[in-house]
């Protein structure tokens, strides 16, 4: 038995970045040998075994055969024969297909250091058009590396449009979609990752809903600069919807099946942004429907998120007075004015007229020191 460390680890390892998780390939072994060593077996279609220490996946060295559609239809084969080089072909790119001994030598069949230093993200093998899914990993690894120079090869650019050129992006589970796209909205460039999708034809399968404003020419730089406010994921998504200029934004989170809180933050931008982005200079009147629209009264804690996407969007915005309303109005106590004698619909008068009159207290002529 041998034991490799495999894939990600060893790149960024090599880098100089942050490595977060580690992946091992164990070779020569069985899952009889694996288990009565106390490694715990996990998954289904391929041995896959959790370290009784560490807790870190340790996979036996194995083939694969395409055998379906989508990143799913594929059988696996793990022996005690399958070799090291066997096992890293089948991976993605080559800077994906190194491996470490326990001795910390470096195992690389396939140039991948050499790709490291040249700044190339390129196949390994042919397989790599097998599996639908490489097409966003790709994306998401030029997203993640471009400030560091990283570019795609232009063969491996050829295959992943050959690939989308297919009905194979289509047995993409949304699930899987929205995984790779919300990692990649997280990394140093997520207009990169976009660029790609657009660039190899992939966006019209897995993103529809943006392919017109991709079409457009100067999306990059705009959508670059909102990232530059927020690296949130949940952020960035709002603020590229709100761009697109989306004809049903709610639609487009539920095929992605978002999160239900990054929903909620996208309907926000789309419906409220733009006249968030003047509150200041807003009537009181406007300025109320507003902060009701957003349910802030309710839930002040949507705040932060909402004002970033407004700062993303907008280079100038006015939204000073927006907290210091918030406050005021906070204070009115309901039960004071049923107290006081107002109840019914007279009561739902008196509140909103009073946060009327907070409203007009801030605006920007009469409170400019705000």
């Amino acid at each position: 038995m041998k034991i490799y460390l495999v894939g990600g680890a060893v790149r960024d390892k090599l880098l100089n970045y942050p490595v977060y998780d580690k992946d091992w390939v164990v070779v020569g072994s069985s899952p009889e040998e694996m288990i009565e060593s106390g490694y715990q077996p996990v998954g289904q279609d391929f041995p896959v075994f959790i370290h009784p220490e560490t807790g870190e996946e340790y996979a036996l060295a194995r083939t694969e055969m395409k055998s379906g559609k989508g990143y799913t239809g594929f059988n696996y084969f793990a022996d005690k024969n399958v070799t090291l080089e066997e096992d890293l072909v089948r991976r993605d790119l080559t800077i994906n297909a190194m491996a470490m001994d326990e001795q910390g030598s470096l195992v690389d069949p396939y140039d991948g250091q050499k790709d490291l230093a040249d700044r190339i993200l390129r196949h390994v093998s042919p397989a790599f058009s097998e599996d639908p899914l490489r097409v966003l990993r790709v994306a998401r690894f030029a997203s993640r590396y471009n400030h560091l120079g990283f570019r795609v090869a232009q063969e491996t650019l050829n295959l992943m449009q050959e690939l989308a050129l297919t009905d194979e992006l289509e047995h993409l589970t949304t699930e899987r979609v929205w995984k790779e796209f919300e990692r990649a909205l997280t990394e140093k460039s997520p207009w990169v990752f976009l660029s790609i999708l657009h660039q190899t034809k992939a966006s019209k399968k897995v993103l529809p809903e943006l392919e017109s404003w991709l079409d457009t020419d100067n999306w990059q730089s705009i959508f670059r600069n909102c990232c530059e406010v927020s690296k949130e994921a949940d952020i960035r998504f709002a603020c590229l919807s709100t761009l697109a200029d989306l004809k049903n934004v709610p639609a487009f989170c539920d095929r992605l099946r978002t999160q239900k809180a990054t929903k909620e933050l996208t309907m926000q931008c789309a419906d409220h942004s733009a006249l968030l982005s003047t509150f200041d200079s807003q009537p009181a009147e406007t300025k109320l429907e507003i902060l009701q629209g957003l349910d802030l009264f309710r839930r002040p804690q949507r705040l932060e998120k909402i004002l970033s996407c407004v700062k993303a969007l907008y280079r100038e915005h006015s939204t000073q007075s927006l907290q210091p309303i918030l406050d005021e109005i906070s204070k009115i106590d309901p039960k004071q004015l049923i107290k006081e004698g107002y109840k019914g619909a007279a009561l739902g008068k008196e509140l909103t007229q009073r946060k009327l009159i907070i409203c007009e207290k801030f605006s920007s002529s009469s409170h400019d020191g705000i």
